[in-house]
């Protein structure tokens, strides 16, 4: 081989033009700038993924049981909130489209980008290699290598110079290997890019097809509430039971919180009298020692004795948050906010709690709970903690239960049978009652109502998401 193609020459070495720097650095920097902003994707899709199977989930789940009172001349409560229940869900449903699609489109974005640096890199790689061919095809002589080796001062020093040029051999064909893994990164980069645009298409056809399922919708829906509003007396009149029961309902688990909280207080009064009559007798069997010195004695003991006597006693936050107990169950129940099991499986949320009104009217009416629709009469209703059952009780329609968790209550009604007893302890997921029917009478219902003794607080931020 001849020594040109061997032995470097000064020009190999030099650095890379500043305007061409400037070229490949800047979509570096963009690269960069886009990573932090954007942050990890496949850590993004992962979690859009999961969001839009639980919303595909409760749409199947939502659309079975609307099916049943679609084709009903009555139009209900129950149909109207199903249908606002299901345009939620739709809306949040092309949201998560909306972000997959600002996905698809900042990683095209980002592959741009990289195809460019690459294309640039590839570029100079190109050139350097090119220079390496046309000064090894001018100084071509053979002599040179031989020159090279025996101009060396020693022998040492024609070993290192071997040395060198085998080196330099390795060096340009790791050149050549470099430039085919460029050119593989960069056919790889495109492939990736038609991927991700076909995937940007079907998004977009989904896209599509969902605003104009939103559509159908929402057209539904006004023809519901045309229907209800030209009914308005027989909507107020359903309105108007459902606040009789309401109030019905949080009367009776008013007084059972009540009665709770009066029984804590006897037995926080009973323990304080015991513990003060105790320390009375304890006194009496230990008088203090007569004193040598005139005026009364003022021993420590004595002195702290008087003190117990006269202390004020300090009334508690809470009745239903003194002893080891409750004060262990009311401090699980909070850390478990956000991971409560829901009440029933495969449930529907059809009224949230608060304030709701009814569209194109005046009518408005407060919901204490949850209500959440089955998809049958008769399912599993199981408690969200551990407690003790307060009570069990019929309301004319139905039965309900209420579970004290320390200071906490959750109470489930419109149920059609219970499984278990005042008094009885029981844990969390145990099955308590079966979910009664709704109002349509083609499905099933149960009202979930969450207290903090005697105030109602919404029930959702609770539940497991």
């Amino acid at each position: 081989m001849p020594l040109s193609y061997i032995i470097p020459h000064p020009v190999f070495l030099t650095h890379i033009p500043f305007s061409m720097r400037k070229k490949i650095v800047l979509p570096l920097l963009f690269i960069g700038f886009a990573t932090l902003i954007y942050g990890q994707p496949d850590q993004d899709k992962s979690q859009l993924e999961k969001e839009r199977q639980e919303i595909q989930r409760e749409l199947k789940e939502i659309q079975s049981m609307y099916n049943k009172v679609k084709g009903q001349t009555k139009q209900t409560l129950g149909q109207l909130n199903m249908l606002n229940r299901k345009i939620n869900l739709q809306e949040q449903y092309i949201g998560t489209i909306n972000k997959e699609l600002r996905s698809i489109d900042d990683d095209i974005y980002l592959s741009e980008l990289e195809i460019y640096r690459l294309n640039k890199q590839l570029d100079t790689l190109k050139t350097q290699y090119a220079r390496t061919i046309v000064y090894s095809y001018k100084n071509r002589s053979n002599y040179d290598y031989l020159n090279f080796i025996f101009s060396a001062g020693s022998f040492n020093d024609a070993i290192k110079r071997v040395a060198y040029l085998k080196s330099y051999r390795a060096y340009r064909e790791k050149q050549v290997s470099t430039i085919l893994e460029t050119q593989q990164l960069i056919a790889q980069r495109k492939r990736q890019q038609l991927v991700r645009k076909d995937q940007k298409n079907v998004a977009l056809q989904s896209q599509t097809k969902q605003v104009q399922e939103l559509a159908v919708q929402k057209k539904e829906k006004d023809a519901v509430v045309s229907q209800l509003k030209s009914k308005e007396k027989e909507l107020q009149g359903q309105i108007a039971s459902k606040k009789k029961r309401d109030r019905d309902l949080q009367n009776a688990i008013t007084a059972i919180v009540r009665r709770e909280i009066e029984a804590a207080k006897a037995k926080a009064k009973a323990e304080a009298d015991a513990k003060r009559k105790a320390d009375e007798i304890a006194e009496k069997k230990n008088p203090e020692k007569p004193s040598t010195t005139t005026g009364p004695a003022t021993t420590p003991a004595t002195t702290g004795a008087t003190s117990k006597r006269n202390e004020v006693t300090k009334k508690p936050d809470s009745y239903l948050d003194l002893n080891a107990k409750d004060v262990a169950l009311n401090t699980s129940f909070q850390a478990n906010k956000a991971r409560l099991p829901w009440p029933v499986d495969n449930g529907v949320v059809t009224l949230r709690f608060g304030n709701n009104k009814i569209e194109n009217t005046l009518l408005t009416f407060d919901n204490p709970g949850l209500t959440i629709a089955t998809p049958s009469s008769g399912v599993a209703v199981k408690a969200v903690f551990d407690g003790e059952v307060s009570g069990v009780y019929n309301l004319g329609d139905g039965m309900a239960i209420t579970i004290r968790h320390g200071k906490y209550f959750t109470t489930y009604s419109n149920l059609s049978g219970v499984t278990v007893s005042k008094g009885a302890t029981v844990k969390t997921g145990q099955q308590i009652g079966r979910a009664g029917k709704d109002d349509d009478g083609n499905g099933g219902q149960v009202d979930f109502i969450l207290m903090i003794e005697t105030k109602n607080i919404d029930p959702l931020p609770w539940l497991r998401r």
